[in-house]
């Protein structure tokens, strides 16, 4: 089989994929915009939530193409995703500008990751630049939370409500596009 024959199913479940994790980015952002910049501890949680949530995403992405062992981008995201909500957890308690660092340092790192899985996808799926593009603006704002981070005033979740609320816009934008791309296809 080529590279750039890809069962329908496989389509459809990366498809379906990024439609989840839009959606879920999306509430995410909803309820820190609705409930956590009110409430210390809905935020506290949300932002230990949303790395796990990435965590478990990239951990069923991975396995449904082709294992954690395939996937050396994801498997990494895997690890770094549950090391950055533990890290989270403990350090709630230091403020948010250690947070915010260390949101920094994983929006950095999992940015440069996605993007390696969206190159690496391209070819087989189409409809990847969104991913990569997403990649990249991830890297970037990385650095903005850490420069962010060094500042002498606390920040407030909706710092990173906003890095997600961008993430949730390319993951539904790739569905999207994977939507017509398909339909394009069949017709």
């Amino acid at each position: 089989m080529k590279e750039n024959i890809i069962p329908t199913l496989s389509r459809n479940w990366l498809k379906g994929f990024y439609y989840t994790r839009g959606l879920v980015s999306a509430a995410w952002v909803a309820a820190a915009f609705a409930l956590g910049v009110a409430n210390p501890t809905i935020a506290a949680f949300l932002l230990v939530a949303y790395p796990l949530w990435d965590a478990i995403a990239n951990f069923a992405d991975a396995r449904q193409s082709g294992g954690l062992g395939r996937n050396v981008f994801q498997t990494i995201n895997v690890a770094v995703s549950v090391i950055v909500a533990i890290a989270v957890s403990l350090t709630m308690g230091s403020g948010m500008n250690t947070v915010l660092a260390i949101f920094g340092l994983w929006a950095g790192l999992s940015g440069i990751l996605q993007l390696m899985v969206g190159v690496r996808r391209w070819k087989a799926f189409g409809a990847q630049w969104t991913m990569v593009l997403s990649g990249l603006q991830s890297a970037l704002a990385g650095g903005f939370f850490i420069k962010m981070a060094l500042d002498a005033a606390p920040p407030a979740i909706g710092a990173i409500a906003g890095y997600a609320g961008f993430g949730a816009f390319y993951f539904l934008l790739s569905a999207l596009l994977l939507t017509f791309s398909q339909r394009r296809q069949t017709d």
